[in-house]
């Protein structure tokens, strides 16, 4: 007699930051003043060309399905801007236009996952990560990472925890909840032990653009047999249009063009003739005076947070996240980010939602919102604590 669900939704986590959200509005219905530093979503609006570009694709009306691995002429733009950003070339036969990088995930795992293999992840990492891995009967396997290596793995820790059984590896730079990025050095040595390994390595770049001392640089630099996530999530403010891209090796482009025909039939339409406008001058220049604007909120926030006993132990260089030890002033995080969002409308995420690597020393505070607000939730912090 089958039981249902399937077995494997035990090992499927919720998305904690999700339910602490809904709490926070359901706060804000009450008339509650919420101060969101909880998610993962900037606070700017869609730039007004990208928008222009939306609007003028749905007035014909002409609103159908495009091919599955998307329009290739936004497919040639995201190789073009390659070309012009990193100075690489990359063939748009590479470059699959996805459902958000959660499509672009989605398709990756289920090209390469097989039951019962093993999958490196970090740990703090995204958690969906592991649940994409688990959601196609692969294993995640949690690589602790710590603040003398900010947060980032090793490749000591890959020849640690690479076995038999191990498929691949899942990384991210910049990272989330850390916001810290690999060395170059370290990245090519990775990627070419994982070639030796005859593993397949993924890279989430979804922060790139969202760098403040240096430009991150693109793990397609280093082989031109790795996959890289990337979206239009973050750098480009669309989170609402549920856009990304994923570049895939060549010898997997049919294999994933069946995926994206089966699952998703194609990415929408007016999404993608939105983002043909990303890439113009005008929407760069938008995003680059977004950038330094996030950098100002990383600088006045990390020293705000120190000063009310936080610490902040990693180079937070990217994302706009700052991962922050709590253990001078609560021994259970989540406990701590219930009671401040409930006594002080200040929300902020709890490390469980990023692994077992001391998940209860940790909050990640997002700096997606104005410096005014930022000043004003640690204030209320600083009240609350006493």
């Amino acid at each position: 007699m089958p039981t249902f669900p399937a077995s494997r939704l035990a090992d499927i986590a919720p998305f904690h930051v999700m339910e602490l959200m809904a709490h926070a509005r359901a706060l804000a219905a009450t008339g509650r003043d919420i101060i969101h530093m909880e998610v993962g979503e900037p606070d700017f609006p869609t730039p007004e060309p990208i928008l222009a570009a939306a609007q003028a694709h749905v007035a014909t009306g002409r609103v159908f399905y495009t091919p599955a691995l998307g329009l290739p002429e936004l497919r040639s733009a995201i190789a073009a801007f390659y070309a012009t950003r990193y100075g690489i070339t990359i063939p748009s036969s590479r470059i699959v236009v996805t459902a958000g990088a959660s499509g672009a995930l989605l398709l990756a795992m289920a090209c390469l996952a097989e039951p019962g293999s093993e999958w490196l992840l970090t740990d703090p990492g995204y958690p969906c990560n592991r649940n994409f891995v688990r959601s196609f009967e692969g294993v995640p396997i949690g690589m602790l990472v710590h603040p003398e290596n900010n947060f980032q793995p090793t490749l000591a820790d890959f020849g640690a925890h690479w076995n038999e059984r191990t498929a691949g590896a899942l990384l991210a730079s910049p990272a989330n909840p850390t916001g810290t990025l690999l060395d170059d050095d370290v990245l090519a040595a990775i990627a070419g032990f994982v070639r030796q390994q005859g593993g397949q390595l993924i890279v989430d770049e979804i922060y790139h653009g969202l760098s403040y001392e240096r430009d991150a640089s693109t793990a397609l630099q280093f082989g031109d047999d790795i996959f890289v996530v990337q979206s239009f999530s973050k750098y480009f403010n669309m989170t609402g249009w549920r856009l990304g891209w994923l570049v895939i090796p060549e010898r997997f482009s049919r294999d994933i063009e069946k995926l994206a025909q089966n699952l998703f039939i194609s990415p929408s339409a007016p999404a993608q003739h939105a983002a043909l406008a990303a890439f113009a001058p005008a929407t760069i220049s938008i995003l680059e005076a977004r950038r330094q604007e996030f950098r100002r909120r990383r600088d006045f926030l990390g020293p705000a947070l120190t000063a009310l006993g936080f610490r902040l132990p990693a180079r937070a260089e990217g994302a706009f996240y700052l991962y922050a030890n709590c253990s001078e002033l609560t021994d259970d995080s989540e406990r701590f980010a219930h009671d401040l969002l409930d006594a002080t409308g200040v929300a902020a995420t709890p490390g469980l939602d990023f692994g077992s690597n001391a998940p209860e020393k940790h909050l990640r505070f997002a700096y997606t919102t104005g410096v005014e607000r930022l000043a004003e939730a640690a204030e209320r912090i600083r009240r609350y604590l006493g």
